[in-house]
């Protein structure tokens, strides 16, 4: 039973090559949604066999659902253009180990690094990611940021995937409150309430959860960095909601 590689891009020259080329190991196609990038990720990726479409972004879930239909195979392993299969996992999809078993999904353990520097604590791991399913009875959420895997029977395995998300704490920065902005967005379509301590509350939990029961605590002035970076876009995150809805209340008044 064979596999189709789906990818959403924007802007990923810098991964694109080991991606590609890492999915081609065990899968027979490789889909790329893009969303327009302007640099050479297109060309790259053609390059290289895989088949790209252009796509204005959607948002996380819907862009990865927007790809499903040009798969042609059952299963699909839908990694970011970041995310690479570690070694532990080659033998589970070239040995297609996972048919005529019960599940229709499979999340993996997240090895997340910033440069080549892994992050194995403050809940940055295991960081599990459903990233392999079975399109007739599985899908991504229609999440917009931070989308999972909607399945029947879920298996959660030991194996990992590297990914290379940051490249300095810059790049961490950035795409953290990209993911709030658009987390916000996605609360305010679903009426989230929100009040004036949220933001404390859940940045307080977040902390704690990364420093104590995470065990930041053990790791130095990394533990305290990462859990802080945790705690502080946890509280970001609602006080914008609280911000975003006092602007709309406002707009609706007048």
């Amino acid at each position: 039973m064979n596999i189709s590689g789906l990818v959403i891009t924007f802007n990923e020259e810098k991964h694109i090559v080991r991606c590609v080329n890492t999915l081609f190991t065990v899968c027979d196609e490789v889909i790329i949604i893009d969303s327009f990038s302007t640099d050479n990720t297109v060309a790259i990726a053609e390059s290289l066999g895989a088949k790209v479409i252009q796509q204005k972004f959607l948002g996380d879930g819907p862009q990865r659902i927007f790809g499903i239909p040009y798969c042609k195979n059952d299963w699909i392993l839908n990694v970011d253009a970041d995310e690479f299969i570690d070694e532990d996992c080659y033998t589970f999809f070239k040995e297609k180990q996972f048919v005529n078993k019960p599940y229709d999904a499979y999340s993996f353990k997240r090895k997340n690094y910033l440069n080549d520097k892994e992050i194995k604590f403050a809940d940055w791991y295991p960081d599990y990611a459903s990233r392999f399913f079975n399109k007739k009875t599985a899908s991504p959420s229609t999440n917009k940021v931070h989308q999972g895997v909607q399945a029947t029977n879920m298996l959660k395995t030991n194996m990992h995937l590297i990914h290379y998300a940051w490249g300095s704490f810059y790049h961490i920065i950035a795409k953290k409150n990209q993911y709030t902005d658009w987390q916000v967005d996605e609360y305010l379509e679903k009426g989230k309430k929100v009040n004036k301590l949220s933001p404390v509350i859940h940045g307080s939990f977040s902390f704690f959860k990364s420093y104590i029961l995470k065990k930041g605590i053990f790791h130095g002035i990394d533990g305290i960095t990462f859990s802080l970076i945790q705690s502080f876009f946890s509280y970001m995150k609602y006080a914008k909601l609280i911000e975003a809805k006092r602007i709309k209340a406002k707009e609706n008044s007048q």
